[in-house]
């Protein structure tokens, strides 16, 4: 699956009986944009429609989250802040995990093809089509600890 499109939106939203509204197009396009390894909070989305004009609730940037997570559209990562945060759900073969520093929320991003080959061993043997893999590593980053905890 490569990065949605519009017209990807709008297909996968009709075929469940949704319809492309702008708001979950703008959201779309929002996530497009940013830089791979940026997370967005609902907040921080939330935010950044409200300061270009769009006139859009909370609760709306949420229900649509929900939908495009479900859809496979985003990824929905638990970090450290202890609110979700979501990215563009990229292809299987640019899937990547993350290492978050407890104390700073600093995360990091790394890519490990033995995690994705034992997840895939494991859904191929229970009959799984896997949509998603991936590991949070939680941690003290050498900035807020002297890293000899490891």
């Amino acid at each position: 699956m490569a990065a949605y499109s519009e017209d990807d939106l709008k297909a996968d939203l009709n075929a469940r009986g949704y319809r492309l509204t702008p708001q979950r197009q703008r959201i779309l396009e929002i996530f497009r944009a940013i830089p791979q390894g940026k997370h967005l909070s609902a907040e921080d989305l939330h935010n950044t429609l409200t300061q270009s004009g769009e006139r859009i609730g909370l609760s709306t940037v949420y229900r649509t989250l929900h939908l495009m997570v479900y859809m496979g559209m985003l990824r929905e990562l638990e970090l450290a802040e202890g609110h979700k945060h979501y990215e563009l759900n990229r292809p299987l073969r640019e899937r990547h995990h993350h290492l978050v520093c407890v104390y700073c929320n600093k995360t990091i991003e790394f890519s490990e093809n033995q995690i994705d080959q034992v997840g895939k061993k494991q859904a191929n043997s229970a009959g799984y089509y896997i949509l998603d893999c991936q590991l949070t590593l939680y941690g003290i980053c050498p900035e807020c600890g002297d890293g000899s905890a490891s």
